[in-house]
């Protein structure tokens, strides 16, 4: 989940590239809780900033209605966000420019 669609057409050819089978993308809350129920995904990729919506506030709301690993992204840096990350219900914490299968695979485990 990210709103911004040049970096999600970038990120899923990577992973997909990298090994990991990207069932869906989304630009809003909306679209994820919709593609979250329909597509039963193991991990979510939540940017932590979504502009108006919040990437905390997804994350709740997939760990109270579905069993996927969220593991939050975002282009700042994770002691930004250190505090908020560890009280989330995230798996991890991953940077954009840091974004691989290898990165994925090790939180999602």
């Amino acid at each position: 989940m990210d709103d911004n669609a040049r970096f999600l057409a970038a990120a899923s050819a990577l992973l997909e590239r990298e090994g990991l089978n990207v069932v869906g993308v989304a630009m809003s809350t909306a679209d994820a809780m919709r593609h979250v129920q329909e597509l039963e995904p193991e991990v979510v990729l939540v940017d932590i900033d979504l502009g108006g919506e919040s990437g905390f506030e997804l994350t709740r709301t997939l760990a109270a209605v579905h069993s996927a690993r969220v593991i939050l992204i975002s282009t700042h840096s994770e002691a930004d966000f250190d505090e908020l990350i560890a009280e989330s219900a995230a798996a991890g914490f991953i940077a954009k420019e840091r974004l691989s299968a290898s990165a994925v695979r090790a939180l999602a485990a």
